[in-house]
């Protein structure tokens, strides 16, 4: 399974708060730490913000930050609230002929939900419990 860019960025997103929980963020500084269009990153926080996953604290000396605590925050539940699909394949789009006898489309199903399965019992503190490490790499 391939997630998409804003899965993948929202999870940085939310990996780099917890690091510095007592501390705002820019956008810009994750952007820069984070080799990020400052633009896309924008839109990806606002969607954070509008799931309660970040707060944004306006003006002078503002930020963002995390809107609940790492430990909180669910793996699976971000990838879902961010992927627009978690179908593998769509046999529909493709009219497959085998689709009515195919047991692919059900394989396929079955690992999905393992990997949903493994992603669910990860939150964003069990990401980032190598603090010391991660601080270390983006400086």
């Amino acid at each position: 399974m391939n997630l998409n860019k804003q899965t993948d960025i929202s999870l940085r997103v939310l990996m780099h708060l917890a690091l510095n929980p007592d501390e705002l963020s820019t956008i810009s500084e994750v952007a820069n730490v984070h080799n990020i269009s400052r633009n896309h990153l924008m839109k990806v926080v606002h969607n954070l913000a509008g799931l309660g996953y970040v707060k944004s604290v306006q003006g002078r000396g503002g930020g963002i930050r995390l809107g609940c605590p790492a430990s909180t925050i669910n793996v699976g539940k971000v990838v879902r609230a961010t992927e627009t699909t978690l179908n593998v394949v769509d046999c529909v789009a493709f009219d497959c002929p085998l689709t009515n006898k195919c047991t692919l489309k059900t394989a396929l199903n079955r690992a999905t939900k393992a990997f949903m399965s493994v992603l669910d019992s990860y939150t964003v503190a069990d990401l980032t419990k190598n603090r010391r490490q991660l601080l270390r790499l983006i400086g």
